[in-house]
């Protein structure tokens, strides 16, 4: 996202700063990671997120906000039990789902129900600043769209990876060829020694609590065509609005 949370910038910076040969270390032996993937096991499951995106499309092809949030709320489960590697992601992630939310139970809430009709209400209303930062739902909801594209190309570098796929590889190209065009430098190289921490795909997959890594896969081909739906609609709603390049 455009800016990450205070608390995990801080968090990149040290990483990047020289203290990770230590951790690196121990995250490479794979106990940190194991304990931090069981830590958020509980809570996050691949299938949450296939529902909640399944349900984010009206016949209409509109997009439907609560829906949508309650997918990025499964999807933040998934960041938070990789533990502190995705933390710049999740936390910043959070705080633009509250901010909807908060527009979603307003007076206004009815303006906020789908993405079309907040974007139709804000712009005939002056509440979209094109020039400096705002809460604007539309700004706040464009950060949310930026990392989805990255989490949706993520997934599907998982999903059509080899057994013995590095899931740090995939996960730096994905990254660099999305996101990392959002962050400043200090993030995108802090975030790519973060990266080498991952593990190999297969184990990777195996804690999404769908079954093995083939039933992952599986669900992955599931939901990955929903999630790129509601990515390219809104994408080409932004576009016609000239809204992708808000501050």
């Amino acid at each position: 996202m455009a800016g990450a949370g205070a608390s995990g910038v801080d968090w990149l910076r040290r990483e990047g700063a020289g203290q990770q040969s230590g951790r690196r270390k121990q995250l490479a032996e794979g106990s940190l990671w194991r304990f931090n993937m069981a830590e958020g096991a509980e809570t996050f499951s691949l299938r949450e997120v296939l529902v909640a995106f399944t349900a984010c499309v009206s016949e209409q092809r509109e997009v439907r906000v609560d829906p949508y949030l309650a997918g990025w709320k499964g999807l933040v489960r998934f960041l938070n039990c990789l533990g502190t590697i995705f933390s710049f992601i999740s936390k910043d992630a959070v705080t633009k789902i509250e901010i909807i939310e908060n527009y979603r139970n307003s007076d206004q809430r009815e303006k906020y129900l789908t993405v079309q009709s907040m974007v139709e209400y804000e712009l005939a209303n002056g509440l979209v600043d094109l020039q400096k930062r705002s809460d604007s739902g539309c700004r706040t909801l464009l950060r949310l769209h930026r990392a989805l594209h990255w989490l949706q190309m993520f997934l599907e570098g998982l999903r059509t990876g080899k057994d013995n796929s590095k899931t740090s590889v995939i996960c730096s190209e994905t990254y660099n060829a999305s996101l990392a065009n959002y962050h400043p430098w200090i993030i995108r190289k802090a975030a790519g020694v973060a990266f080498c921490a991952l593990p190999t795909r297969n184990t990777f997959l195996e804690t999404m609590n769908v079954g093995t890594a083939e039933e992952a896969v599986a669900m992955l081909g599931d939901a990955l065509p929903y999630i790129c739906e509601v990515y390219k609609i809104t994408e080409e709603l932004y576009a016609q609005h000239k809204l992708l390049d808000l501050p």
